[in-house]
């Protein structure tokens, strides 16, 4: 229980990080070249490439600090796996907005900043963390960078050091 609140909080740590890049980059996109006033899409499009830019940073943050002890040896895989995961976050995200922008006619930066930024980053996060726990770092997964270094788990699952 002791790793899961942990996890928990260094995995917020992380995701406030990539919220505040997120949060920033979309704002300054939809204030400027992304404007709706000049980009019909636009606030879509500036959503998708803060998003985009968050991704990269939280699966740094995550990847080497959050669940370092069950990453991948190799990378690439992991890697491949948190886009999808995080694309998917990035969906319900894009969806809460599309539907309070472009369906229901709220289309205020106030407006898309909550649908965007707060209620989808919030189904969101519980959507991605519970696909990182049980899929991408679940360290069950065979080829985890955390297995070869000589350290066991004990009956909650925290790393123990198996040297003398």
């Amino acid at each position: 229980m002791r790793r899961l609140i942990a996890q928990l909080a260094r995995f917020g740590v992380v995701g406030a990080v990539g919220f505040v890049v997120d949060f920033t980059i979309f704002n300054l996109l939809r204030a400027t070249v992304l404007s709706p006033d000049e980009v019909h899409s636009g606030p879509f499009w500036a959503k998708v490439v803060s998003t985009v830019v968050a991704i990269f940073v939280n699966w740094m943050g995550n990847r080497y600090w959050t669940f370092r002890d069950q990453r991948r040896a190799v990378a690439t895989r992991e890697g491949i796996e948190f886009v999808v995961v995080s694309l998917g976050g990035m969906l319900i995200s894009l969806g809460c907005l599309g539907l309070s922008h472009y369906v229901f006619g709220l289309t205020s930066a106030l407006a898309d900043n909550i649908s965007g930024n707060v209620i989808g980053l919030a189904l969101g996060t519980a959507f991605r963390f519970w696909l990182y726990k049980v899929w991408v770092y679940h360290p069950e997964r065979a080829g985890t960078a955390g297995a070869t270094d000589g350290a066991a788990s004990d009956a909650e699952g925290d790393r123990v050091s198996t040297s003398v």
